[in-house]
This record gives C-alpha cells, sequence and structure tokens, in this order.
C-alpha cells in the first residue's frame, strides 16, 4: 500500500490568507495545490501548484471533491463544499479559522440554508463581516494546530 503524503487544498478565488497557508504548510513540508477559476487567473501565480477551472459556478469544488484525499487539508469559505469533504477524513477550515467537524456541519448547513430563503425573499442582511487581523490570526493558530496534529498522528 503507498503511503499518501497529505496535501493542503485552497479554494483559492477569495482566500485572504494564502500566503499564511504557504509559510505554515512550507514548515510542515506539504504540498500544496491552489484551485482557482479562469476568471481569476494570476500572471505571476504565488507558490504551491496552481490548478485553473472552467469559470462555471461548482468547476473548482468539483476538482477539489474529486481529488482530495484522507488526511488532506481544505482550506474553504464554502460550507457546502466542506460538507461533502468531511466524509472522506478530510481536515477543513474557513480563512477565518473556524474549522469544520461533521457533528456541527449540520448546523452550519441549515443556517445557510434559512439565509438563502431570506434572500429569495428579498431580505438581505449587511454581509460578510469585514476580514480583520484577528481572523487572520485566529485561522493561522487553528491551521497550525490542525498540521501540528498531523504531524504528530503520522510520526
Amino acid at each position: 500500500m503507498s503511503e499518501h503524503k497529505s496535501t493542503v487544498y485552497v479554494d483559492a478565488d477569495a482566500c485572504p490568507v494564502k500566503q499564511e497557508i504557504i509559510g505554515i504548510t512550507r514548515a510542515y513540508g506539504l504540498g500544496i495545490v491552489f484551485v482557482a477559476s479562469n476568471a481569476h487567473r494570476k500572471n505571476t501565480p504565488d507558490q504551491g501548484t496552481w490548478v485553473y477551472v472552467d469559470s462555471e459556478k461548482e468547476a473548482a469544488d468539483l476538482y477539489i471533491m474529486n481529488h482530495i484525499k484522507r488526511g488532506d487539508v481544505l482550506v474553504t469559505q464554502d460550507i457546502g463544499l466542506a460538507s461533502l469533504v468531511l466524509p472522506k477524513k478530510v481536515y477543513a477550515i474557513s480563512p477565518r479559522g473556524n474549522v469544520y467537524r461533521e457533528e456541527s456541519i449540520v448546523t452550519a448547513l441549515d443556517y445557510r440554508y434559512v439565509a438563502a430563503k431570506e434572500r429569495r425573499k428579498g431580505n438581505y442582511g449587511k454581509g460578510p463581516k469585514p476580514f480583520t487581523k484577528e481572523d487572520r490570526e485566529t485561522f493561522c493558530t487553528a491551521f497550525e494546530k490542525i498540521l501540528s496534529e498531523m504531524a504528530g498522528e503520522f510520526e
């Protein structure tokens, strides 16, 4: 049986912590795959492997779902995508440092559903809070903890 080396997958189109992911992941020797739509193609991409997919709505999600494996890590703001990969025994975290877990993802999906229903009725909230320095620090702490726990499992 071949040993799978864990990879960090990043739903990269709107990810505000790419540089932090690169810096923290480098210390653990893991690969990074940034998945972005062609509409967000960079002339000089950051470090890591960049995969560009069609600009269709779910193209990045489909690529990630088809390539991510047990023991990998996903960084995404997409609760729906996180809910689909968690059963594969993947670690999933948001750029704000919220760690998605199977036992709590249903509640998050329920909130997302209710919010979408309200938007269809024309009731729009304030939108997401601005991304803060504290969000960045929370992400770094939680991401480092995940990678550290993973490193302990494979020693």
